[in-house]
């Protein structure tokens, strides 16, 4: 009577699960449907063109604190090797490294100013797919994400500290180019970028967007996101390997070229981010763990 009874139940849990996969889905589908994923992104994308670049300066000057700034020059510029050149991104990196480690303390706090303005788009374009009216959605987005600056220093520590480890696996750093180095990079720079991305986005999914989800279902659905945003990464290193001329819908104009291409990447980044926030919205509904009206 007991093997007959436990049978019916191991039988049942894969289509249990399978259940619990399609209410996630249906409920994620249903979160995007109550606006335009493409405006949000774009919406968000907007806003990161004033911020990306001031939280890259901020995470290369936080290098500098314990190092100097003539050490973590050295040590960021040894990392060039990582970036493929056929598109000049390294010149982009340098410059960068350059400006990053020479910031002082007034211009990096000036630095937060438009560094805050990721937490208004990342607010704003979730709101497009969530039905409650938000009070003071700019300056209190801007302000909780700039707690991430707390974490900058020891995640970027970490990855410059493993970045500096894989160098000799580039063919430029002295790798032999061949597959294992390349699969070995690949790998690595994989769990890298997974790894420390799940903690901010942790906090993005908790206290930046709407929603309300717990801190288990925001710390869940930034693991899961951040995998998909760490595969695009090497897709994006790929592009960058290409030998094409990207300023040639606009005239040769490479500058604008590259732009709009790092423009179009970033935008396709957000929709992963924008779909890992309603799935943690469709999670917490599911899970009882997260107000998702």
């Amino acid at each position: 009577m007991i093997l007959s009874s436990a049978a019916p139940q191991a039988r049942s849990a894969p289509g249990t699960v399978l259940s619990a996969v399609r209410r996630l889905a249906s409920g994620t589908k249903e979160v995007l449907a109550r606006g335009d994923l493409a405006a949000a992104a774009a919406t968000l994308t907007y806003y990161a063109a004033i911020a990306v670049v001031p939280w890259v300066l901020l995470a290369i000057w936080s290098t500098t604190w314990l190092r100097g700034d003539a050490a973590a020059e050295s040590t960021w510029r040894e990392l060039a090797v990582l970036i493929p050149p056929e598109m000049g991104g390294r010149d982009v990196f340098g410059e960068a490294v350059s400006v990053g480690t020479s910031l002082t303390g007034w211009g990096a706090l000036v630095l937060l100013f438009p560094a805050s303005f990721y937490g208004e788009g990342l607010r704003r374009a979730c709101l497009m797919m969530h039905p409650e009216k938000d009070r003071f959605t700019g300056w209190r987005s801007r302000l909780s994400i700039l707690v991430l600056f707390v974490f900058v220093p020891p995640l970027t520590a970490v990855a410059v500290a493993v970045a500096s480890s894989i160098t000799t696996l580039a063919p430029d750093g002295g790798g032999t180019g061949d597959l294992g180095d390349l699969a070995a990079r690949v790998v690595i720079e994989f769990l890298v970028v997974w790894l420390t991305l799940t903690i901010p986005l942790t906090w993005v999914y908790w206290k930046v967007t709407p929603g309300g989800p717990s801190l288990f279902v925001s710390a869940v659905t930034a693991l899961g996101a951040a995998s998909f945003i760490a595969g695009f990464s090497q897709g994006f290193l790929l592009f960058l390997s290409l030998p094409i001329d990207v300023g040639i819908p606009y005239g040769g104009l490479r500058v604008i070229g590259g732009v709009v291409a790092a423009g179009l990447w970033l935008y396709v980044l957000h929709i992963l981010v924008i779909v890992g926030w309603a799935v943690g919205q469709s999670l917490g509904r599911t899970a009882g763990g997260g107000r998702v009206d």
